[in-house]
């Protein structure tokens, strides 16, 4: 194994990068720059389009802000509710702070792939301008592989604000944050923590700086996680109890994710199907054998009886990101690291697991972003003592709701290290097991009896409402 490069990389490893972007022909000089900076939004002059394009910014802030309250509400009781909520407009707020004053402004150099969603989103526009108002994928337009949900939501804002709107844009984008962060703190009571454990939880999660600074701009992983631990929790919650309505749920959550990173979609379908399998009857290690068995049976029979399968095109991407191209083409950029494996992605997995689970390192040196990047990797090594905890008193009193949360972490956390090949990628691609993870943490923060926690699991159990977020 060779030395890592510096520099926390952007994300490169499965989607192609375009700098191509659509031009909206309005008589405005800030649309003329967007081929060069989609964002920017200055003139030379004045002008009533660019007024009108500010002025719906702003309702669309005040218009996500008033969203994460009604959800807020919705969601949680009055008491907690209270809590959280002046909790989460701070998290609101800061992430628009962080976007215009840090990210926009160039104070830290990362990223990339920000401008490229809305360069991609302005193509959007175009073409619904062209071809009339649909969802476009990559068919239509081949750069929209693997982010045409994202782009398709900055296209209907854009299309809105009659212009680029990075600020509504991240507006959306961190109000979807937020509502993650009600996810996370319900999925913690689903699994036995108490409100203050939960609570806690819910604060790490709005502050956490690696998942903060993705979702203060026009990036695609705040939908991932968003799309990933509500798939989870359900999973979870369904192997408690089964419930149609629950189920029902998840298609319209794949469906989305699948237009967001489509492996995930796998990652996220073994749990589900392990909590419908043992949502009627006692869990056992032979019936866990005896699953996975069966599912690998039925993925090598799909893919090798039909084509063009979406379990064939996951297959393919894998395989796409597996392969020693792309993982030398990482490992170019910065904070790249590479391995003596011979070209095998599954050779040399135990020190690609160490670097998938632990990097960046405490003593790598780097940029700016990778060394504010270690005070994420402190927050996470704290989670990880405290999710062995809780995952050991989670064995001794709910082993199906462990099983299900172990049937996503270690596999995607196995799938990702065969990629490995850069820190700074695999730091994004890691904070929806980072999530998952942390949810065991909470179960070791509490400070209740075995017996009350139960109750408060079931307790998190009760019938939806049309309002709440579908976890419960």
């Amino acid at each position: 194994m060779t030395r890592p490069r510096h520099g926390l990389h952007r994300e490169s490893g499965l989607v192609e990068k375009n700098s191509q972007s659509g031009v909206i022909s309005e008589p405005c000089p800030s649309a003329e720059s967007t081929v060069e900076r989609p964002s920017a939004l200055a003139s030379s002059s004045p002008c009533y389009l660019c007024q009108k394009v500010a002025l719906m910014e702003y309702v669309i802030v005040a218009a996500a802000a008033l969203a994460l309250v009604l959800l807020v509400t919705a969601n949680l009781d009055a008491v907690a509710a209270r809590r959280v909520l002046p909790v989460l407009l701070l998290a609101f707020a800061v992430r628009l702070i962080v976007h215009v004053l840090v990210l926009r402004a160039g104070l830290i150099e990362y990223g990339g792939d920000n401008l490229g969603y809305e360069a991609r989103a302005m193509q959007i526009v175009s073409y619904w301008r062209l071809e009339g108002f649909s969802f476009v994928t990559s068919d239509e337009i081949a750069s929209l592989y693997s982010v045409a949900v994202p782009c398709n939501v900055f296209a209907v804002i854009i299309y809105l604000c009659g212009g680029p709107a990075p600020v509504a844009c991240t507006a959306v984008v961190a109000l979807l944050a937020c509502v993650l962060c009600v996810v996370v703190y319900r999925f913690a009571r689903l699994m036995g923590a108490d409100d203050r454990a939960a609570f806690r939880l819910l604060l790490l999660t709005a502050f956490m700086p690696a998942f903060l600074m993705h979702t203060s701009d026009m990036y695609k992983d705040g939908f991932n996680a968003f799309l990933v631990v509500s798939c989870v929790g359900i999973a979870a919650s369904l192997a408690k109890r089964f419930r149609m309505g629950r189920l029902l749920l998840v298609a319209p959550l794949l469906w989305c994710l699948w237009y967001v990173r489509p492996y995930m979609v796998f990652m996220c379908a073994i749990p589900l199907l392990f909590g419908v399998m043992i949502s009627r009857s006692n869990v056992s290690i032979r019936k866990l054998f005896a699953f996975s068995a069966l599912l690998a049976v039925v993925m090598l029979f799909v893919s090798g009886v039909l084509d063009d399968t979406p379990f064939e095109q996951m297959q393919q991407q894998l395989d796409s990101g597996q392969s020693e191209d792309i993982r030398r083409a990482n490992a170019d950029g910065g904070s790249g690291v590479t391995f003596d494996d011979g070209g095998d992605p599954w050779s040399a997995l135990g020190p690609k697991l160490v670097y998938t689970v632990l990097s960046p390192f405490l003593w790598t040196q780097g940029s700016l972003a990778l060394q504010l990047g270690k005070i994420d990797v402190v927050i996470w090594y704290f989670l990880l003592f405290y999710a062995a905890r809780g995952a050991s008193q989670l064995w001794r009193r709910n082993r199906r709701a462990l099983l299900v949360l172990l049937l996503f972490i270690v596999p995607g956390t196995i799938a990702y290290a065969t990629t490995m090949a850069n820190i700074g990628l695999i730091f994004r691609q890691r904070i929806p097991i980072v999530l998952v993870t942390s949810v065991l943490s909470a179960v070791a923060w509490s400070r209740i009896p075995r017996e009350q926690s139960q109750a408060l699991a079931s307790e998190a159990e009760d019938p939806a409402a049309s309002a709440r977020i579908p976890l419960s």
